[in-house]
């Protein structure tokens, strides 16, 4: 099969889920992180860790990525990066989620901008309008698929007074989240787990809504994840997300394209990225009746989506957001590429720190040339319903 035929084949799974091993994961997160969980600075928290679990973090997601260029990339290469899907998310996040919070923020997904909207304002809306469009009514009990450290989780439980259960396979995520939650009082209404979303231990039937934003994509099959997300669901039940697709306008025997592509994959731990046909091939596929769809990146607005990391200050809505979009410019991250590199050299951070600054790097002008050309949407909404009879064995 060429790699152009198995971009249009997505959504089998691998012949076989990783194995889960919790012990193990635990294991390493402690060995690796260690006390940084607990760390109120990100910053810091990157200089925290342990030298030779960092390490064996780098040279394990790497592997999928260094000497593979978009032009020599193969049906192996992507299938090998499918197989070990949750390996590859898991240190993906061991190595960036200190760099998303000091240089974006606790809530790790892009966002439309009002006119003059201030980033952390705009980032909530996001949130909130998920919710809205879900329809989430107080008291619900609702899953978050891969939450991160919990900044949708808190923002949606303050919005819509749900209790919200986040789920991850990142142990080191899930500890920050629940510091978070614990540090502004709402533990007792969100609670964070360990899992993987392709095989969850949830018993069916258990939740009245779910939501996943920009998680997803990390799925090796999305017909696979959005089908758990189905069964865990309670009939008459409501699935929201933003999704991370290619759009229609992506055309494979486009070198440009791969390498767009392939940037983003890379520098965001992302096995498979899918078309939006194929998405909503897969969640139909699953079983859930589709209520409404679209691409919000297509709106009409001023700001647009990627504006911080192009590093547009016309679009800055606040005085307070200068230094956080500095930091996401090309000067921004060249500075952090010597300021790493130089705390790496005297023994300050650990080895691999500027490697994964430098990916991350690479994803944002991939990302960046994505949106411009129309090629990628970071915000594909669509909301669906468990129906409250199962079609195939009704009467």
């Amino acid at each position: 099969m060429s790699a152009s035929a198995l971009t249009e084949e997505p959504n089998a799974a691998p012949t076989a889920l990783e194995p889960e091993n919790h012990r193990r994961d635990a294991e390493f997160n402690r060995a690796m992180h260690g006390a940084s969980s607990q760390e109120q600075s990100s910053f810091k928290a990157i200089l925290q860790k342990d030298r030779g679990a960092q390490k064996a973090a780098v040279d394990e997601y790497f592997k999928h990525w260094d000497n593979k260029k978009a032009a020599d990339e193969t049906d192996q290469d992507r299938e090998e990066r499918r197989a070990e899907y949750a390996t590859l998310t898991r240190h993906y996040y061991n190595l960036a989620t200190d760099f998303y919070e000091n240089g974006w923020a606790q809530s790790f997904h892009f966002c439309r901008f009002a006119p003059k909207e201030a980033f952390l304002q705009a980032l909530a809306r996001h949130e909130h309008y998920l919710a809205l469009k879900m329809g989430l009514q107080e008291g619900m009990n609702v899953l978050d698929v891969g939450c991160g450290v919990g900044g949708p989780a808190r923002e949606i439980a303050k919005f819509a007074g749900v209790n919200i259960t986040g789920m991850n396979n990142n142990d080191y995520q899930i500890q920050r989240a629940i510091m978070y939650a614990e540090k502004e009082g709402y533990s007792k209404q969100l609670q964070f787990v360990k899992g993987d979303f392709m095989q969850m231990a949830f018993p069916s039937a258990s939740f009245d809504a779910v939501y996943a934003i920009e998680a997803t994509v990390h799925a090796p099959s999305l017909e696979g994840v959005y089908s758990q997300i189905f069964r865990v669901l309670k009939p008459g039940g409501v699935f929201g997300v933003f999704e991370w697709f290619m759009t229609e306008q992506y055309d494979h025997d486009n070198g440009r394209h791969r390498e767009i592509r392939l940037g983003i994959e890379q520098g965001n731990g992302i096995s498979n990225m899918v078309k939006i046909s194929e998405g909503l091939r897969a969640i139909q596929a699953a079983g859930f009746e589709l209520e409404c769809h679209e691409d919000l990146a297509e709106r009409a607005d001023v700001a647009p989506w990627y504006y911080p990391l192009a590093g547009d200050f016309r679009h800055m809505g606040s005085v307070w957001d200068f230094f956080r979009i500095l930091r996401l410019t090309r000067l921004g991250r060249a500075s952090m590429h010597k300021f790493v590199g130089g705390l790496e050299m005297v023994g300050i951070a650990p080895a691999g720190a500027q490697k994964t600054a430098d990916s991350l790097a690479q994803a944002a002008d991939c990302l960046v040339a994505g949106g411009k050309a129309k090629l990628f949407t970071p915000m594909y909404l669509m909301i669906a319903r468990k129906p409250l009879v199962d079609r195939e064995h009704a009467p």
